[in-house]
C-alpha cells in the first residue's frame, strides 16, 4: 500500500495532504505574524508593540528582586504545555521537537560543544563527590533532608496559621481548600520547599467573566496579605495571570517556603464518582482554551499528591536526592538560553517512582544504586515510556488517543490521561549530558548494579 506524503507546518505542527493546502494554511494563520521574544506567543507584526505594553510592561515593572532564592517557575498547571517544542534561545514555538532542534542548530548554532558548555554547572562540594553510601547518607542528613523535631513542629504551626490567614484575606468564601507541592508530599528539601494552595469557591462557578474575577480576587488577596502582621515575612513574586506567588519566611529556623495560590470552583467535589472524573478527562482533552484547561485540571491535584505521598520513606529520600541533583548540577540560564526549561519537580518524582517500581518496590535499598539507576535512564531519555492505570482504564478512549500520538520521552500523568509531564522540558539532551558526566563522578566510580537493580545492566 502506498503511503500518502504529508506536508507539515513548522509553525504549529499541522499536517496537510498537499503543498497548496499548506501554503493556504500559512497565509491564513501565520502570514505577517512574529513570535514575541518574551512569551513566545504569535502576534501580528504591527501589533507586537501593543502586545508588549499590555502584556509584559506592567509585570516587568512590578517584578521584585528576591533576596532569598528566586521563586522557581514552578508548574502548578498540571496540564501539558508546549515547552518541549519551544526554542530555548528565542522562545519560538514549533510543531514538532525535531523542528525545534533543527532551528536551534541552524539559527543559534547550538552544537554539541555549546550544549556541553551551557548545561554543566556542578556546584562546589557537590554530593557526587561523596565516596560511598555512608558518606552520601551523612551529606543528605546534613544538607538535604528538612529539619525535624521541634523545628518541624514550629514550621507546621506557622504554615497552618498562614493558611488560615490566606483564607481570611481572600475576598470570597472558600468552600474547600486543596494543598499540594513538595512540602505536602514529603519530598521537600532544605533548599526547595513548595506549597501549592487552591481555593475553591462556588462564586466562580456562575461568573460570566471568570478569569477577570479570578485575577481580581488574587490581586485583592495579594494586597490584603501585605497589610497583615505576616506582611514583613512575605516577599511577593512577579504577577502571573492565574496565580499568586510569594516566599514566606519561617521565623523559627529562618528558612523559606515557596507558595503558589490559585482559585477556581469545585469541579469534582470531595468524593467524585468515576463518571464525573471521566467527564472531566473528556473536557480537558477537547478544551482549546489552555487557561480554562489549566484551571479545570486543578481538581486533579489531590490525586497527584496522593500518588507521590503514598511512596515509602526511602523513595522520598531518593526523590530528594534527585531534586537536589537537578538544583546543583546544571549551569544557570543566561541571556542566550533564558527560555531553557528543565523537568518539573513533579516529573522528577514520577520518574523516580517508576525506577523504584522497576526494581520491584524494595522497602530498603542503597541510595547510590537508586540514583545510579535514575541517571542511567536519563542518559537514555528517548526510551522513557511510562504509564500508570490507577485512575483511567487502558481502553478509555481518551487514553487510547493520547497513547497513539505520543512521542518519547513520555510519562503520562497518573491522575490525568491528557498530560505528558515530560512536555514541560525543552532540554532533555542537556539532562542526558549532565547525567552522563555525573555517572563518572566519585560517588559512582567502580559501582556495579546489585539486586534488585540488575535490570540497569541492559542500559
Amino acid at each position: 500500500m502506498w503511503a500518502l506524503k504529508s506536508y507539515n507546518c513548522e509553525c504549529c505542527g499541522s499536517d496537510f495532504v498537499s503543498c497548496t493546502a499548506l501554503k493556504y494554511h500559512f497565509q491564513q494563520k501565520h502570514l505577517g505574524k512574529v513570535h514575541c521574544e518574551k512569551c513566545g506567543q504569535e502576534v501580528l507584526r504591527e501589533k507586537l508593540q501593543d502586545h508588549n505594553k499590555s502584556t509584559h510592561d506592567r509585570s516587568t515593572m512590578e517584578t521584585h528582586k528576591l533576596p532569598w532564592e528566586n521563586l522557581e517557575e514552578r508548574n502548578i498547571k498540571h496540564m501539558a504545555t508546549k515547552i518541549s517544542k519551544t526554542c530555548r534561545m528565542c522562545s519560538r514555538h514549533f510543531g514538532t521537537v525535531l523542528s525545534r532542534e533543527n532551528h536551534e542548530i541552524q539559527e543559534h548554532h547550538f552544537t554539541a560543544s555549546k550544549r556541553a558548555q551551557m548545561s554543566t554547572g556542578f556546584s562546589r562540594h557537590n554530593m557526587l563527590e561523596c565516596k560511598g553510601s555512608q558518606e552520601l547518607q551523612r551529606f543528605a542528613d546534613k544538607k538535604i533532608r528538612p529539619a525535624s523535631g521541634s523545628q518541624s513542629a514550629a514550621c507546621v504551626a506557622e504554615i497552618s496559621a498562614l493558611l488560615q490567614l490566606i483564607q481570611g484575606c481572600f475576598p470570597v468564601p472558600a468552600s474547600r481548600v486543596i494543598q499540594g507541592g513538595s512540602y505536602v508530599k514529603g519530598t521537600d528539601t532544605q533548599g526547595c520547599s513548595e506549597i501549592d494552595i487552591v481555593l475553591l469557591s462556588e462564586v466562580f462557578a456562575s461568573v460570566n467573566h471568570r478569569k477577570k474575577q479570578l485575577r481580581e480576587g488574587l490581586e485583592t488577596l495579594r494586597e490584603n496579605l501585605k497589610r497583615t502582621s505576616h506582611g514583613n515575612r512575605i516577599l511577593m513574586g512577579k504577577r502571573t495571570p492565574l496565580s499568586l506567588r510569594f516566599n514566606f519566611l519561617c521565623t523559627k529556623s529562618l528558612h523559606c517556603h515557596s507558595f503558589e495560590i490559585m482559585a477556581y470552583y469545585d469541579v469534582l467535589g470531595p468524593t467524585p464518582s468515576t463518571d464525573l472524573k471521566l467527564h472531566l478527562y473528556r473536557k480537558l482533552y477537547l478544551c482549546n482554551d489552555s487557561d480554562e484547561a489549566q484551571l479545570c485540571a486543578l481538581a486533579l491535584l489531590p490525586y497527584q499528591v496522593d500518588f507521590v505521598k503514598a511512596s515509602v520513606m526511602r523513595v522520598k529520600e531518593l526523590i530528594r536526592l534527585m531534586i537536589h541533583w537537578f538544583k546543583t548540577s546544571f549551569a544557570n540560564t543566561t541571556k542566550e538560553n533564558k527560555f531553557r526549561r528543565l523537568p518539573s519537580s513533579y516529573t522528577v518524582e514520577l520518574l523516580t517512582i517508576y525506577i523504584w517500581e522497576r526494581a520491584e518496590k524494595p522497602l530498603f535499598f542503597s541510595l547510590v544504586q537508586g540514583m545510579r539507576a535514575v541517571l542511567k535512564l536519563l542518559v537514555r531519555y528517548a526510551e522513557i515510556d511510562v504509564v500508570w492505570h490507577r485512575h483511567y482504564h487502558p481502553k478509555f478512549p481518551i487514553f487510547v488517543k493520547v497513547n497513539q500520538k505520543h512521542t518519547r520521552p513520555f510519562i503520562l500523568d497518573p491522575a490525568n490521561p491528557t498530560v505528558n509531564v515530560c512536555d514541560t522540558c525543552n532540554a532533555w539532551d542537556e539532562v542526558a549530558h549532565v547525567a552522563r558526566l555525573s555517572l563518572l563522578k566519585p560517588l559512582f566510580r567502580g559501582v556495579r548494579a546489585e539486586p534488585p537493580w540488575l535490570f540497569t545492566n541492559d542500559w
